[in-house]
């Protein structure tokens, strides 16, 4: 199987869809973690709000620049962003959804679940970054090599 043809083919909220579901019929059919009903919550609403500025930040940074937000056609993009949220992680929308699936997972008090999470980042890690990463250096050639020595691919 040739796997490229993998790459760049699920839109990235998609795919966050798809694990949040799987991870909901994997928290019902394994036990639950006992853990404080009161904390458990909390600490999945401190996480989903981390994981909403990300990737908000993220797309205001790419809409100040005016270049595409779209992680199927980094080919398109107009510029080269490594300011704001950028200056920390080269994905930050992506560390957005991996806290949301974080925040689903600790909600769902299931320890088997969180492997969602893990999946998540090894899928767009190969399937996702690394593509969008080799037409970036295609596209801003030493500009974007020197950003991926600067600046970590997750946080």
């Amino acid at each position: 199987m040739n796997l490229q043809m993998l790459e760049k083919r699920i839109p990235p909220l998609a795919l966050v869809l798809i694990i949040g579901m799987l991870m909901w019929v994997i928290a019902n059919w394994s036990p639950r973690i006992d853990t404080s009903e009161a904390l458990r919550p909390s600490l999945a609403a401190i996480l989903l709000a981390l994981g909403t500025l990300f990737p908000l930040a993220g797309v205001m940074s790419f809409r100040s620049a005016q270049t595409t937000v779209d992680p199927r056609t980094p080919e398109a993009s107009s510029k080269l962003v490594s300011s704001g949220v950028y200056r920390f992680s080269r994905n930050p929308m992506y560390v957005g959804f991996a806290l949301w699936l974080l925040a689903w997972g600790v909600f769902l008090a299931s320890a088997w679940a969180l492997v969602g999470v893990i999946f998540f980042v090894v899928y767009m890690n190969r399937f996702q970054i690394e593509p969008e990463e080799r037409a970036l250096r295609d596209l801003f050639g030493e500009d974007f090599r020197e950003y991926e020595r600067r600046v970590r691919r997750w946080i």
